[in-house]
């Protein structure tokens, strides 16, 4: 019998590339190093006799061939992923695994704290990797297996190829600093309008889907500063009078941090539920299945910032 002349993990950057348009994407997309990948590349190259990739402005491009080989490469890994691989058992107390979870940064704070701490008291050999995906990506990531699992609240992620589970509601809350000097215990519609205002932006997510609801709403607010990341936001609400409005479960975390008030809004708007969503190809996927498993375990009908020792947060905020 003729053994296959290719290291099919080649297929893997080959697929990277195809994603990513770049050497340097493709390595953080697979977790290697760039010279790792070009040395990759180069093997391609060698085995198909023909560049594959070349250079366009700034991205690589595929040739003719590059392009014939993009739908037979995505086929052979979805079908390793999904009935080669799912035969093998997973033991997470023995397993090495290397998990890939797409969280927004809100989710890193909100979801991580716990689901590390139960994969360490599991499955201590297990790795995990959070990663930032555009919504629009997110899908395409998922089909390529670049991704694992998605956490959080995805406007964009409808495809038929995609299974979800509801993990629990999330409401919306008003940040304002501890001696706001007009704002106390209660918000008002009217302070409400008065204040200052931080507004994060981000496509896709939770806070597009508050300010389009205040769209509707009518409410004409002044914002004094847009922003695409929450990072700051806490700093920017304890050192001024601004206030934000923001996730209950990342405003508890702020509010217990740096001994900000966490309002109920003047006015009624519905929460969001926040999902994990997985891809078909690792339906049945024992490892991902497990993974899985242990997400709804720790977060299906619970906010995990609700529950966490307001202890530890005092250590982190003397």
């Amino acid at each position: 019998m003729d053994m296959i002349p290719l290291d099919l993990n080649l297929l893997r950057v080959l697929d990277a590339l195809f994603s990513q348009a770049s050497v340097s994407g493709a390595a953080r997309a697979l977790g290697l190093t760039q010279p790792g990948v070009s040395i990759a590349l180069r093997r391609l190259r060698e085995h198909f006799g023909d560049d594959l990739f070349v250079r366009q402005g700034g991205a690589m491009v595929p040739t003719a061939l590059g392009e014939a080989l993009r739908d037979p490469v995505l086929r052979t890994l979805a079908t390793i992923q999904s009935e080669i691989l799912p035969a093998g058992r997973f033991d997470p107390a023995r397993s090495d695994r290397s998990f890939t979870i797409s969280l927004s940064d809100l989710g890193d704070l909100v979801f991580l704290p716990d689901l590390m701490a139960r994969l360490r008291e599991r499955a201590p050999g297990v790795t995990v990797r959070s990663v930032a995906t555009e919504p629009a990506q997110l899908v395409d990531g998922m089909a390529r297996g670049t991704i694992d699992l998605a956490i959080g609240h995805l406007t964009d992620a409808n495809s038929a190829s995609l299974f979800e589970q509801t993990l629990f509601v999330q409401h919306f809350v008003c940040l304002v600093r501890g001696r706001h000097p007009t704002i106390g215990e209660a918000l008002s519609l009217d302070q409400f309008l008065a204040a200052d205002h931080i507004v994060v932006s981000q496509e896709g997510r939770s806070q597009e889907r508050f300010e389009r609801q205040v769209r509707e709403l009518g409410l004409d607010r002044r914002i004094a500063l847009h922003s695409p990341h929450f990072m700051s936001v806490p700093l920017l609400v304890a050192g001024s009078d601004m206030i934000t409005v923001v996730p209950q479960a990342v405003g508890r975390i702020y509010a217990r941090l740096l001994g900000l008030k966490l309002l109920p809004l003047p006015f009624a708007v519905p929460g969001v539920e926040l999902r994990q969503f997985w891809h078909r190809r690792s339906h049945t996927d024992p490892a991902v299945s497990w993974l899985r498993k242990l997400v709804a375990e720790c977060f299906i009908g619970r906010d995990p910032t609700q529950a966490r020792d307001s202890a530890f947060w005092a250590d982190y905020s003397e």
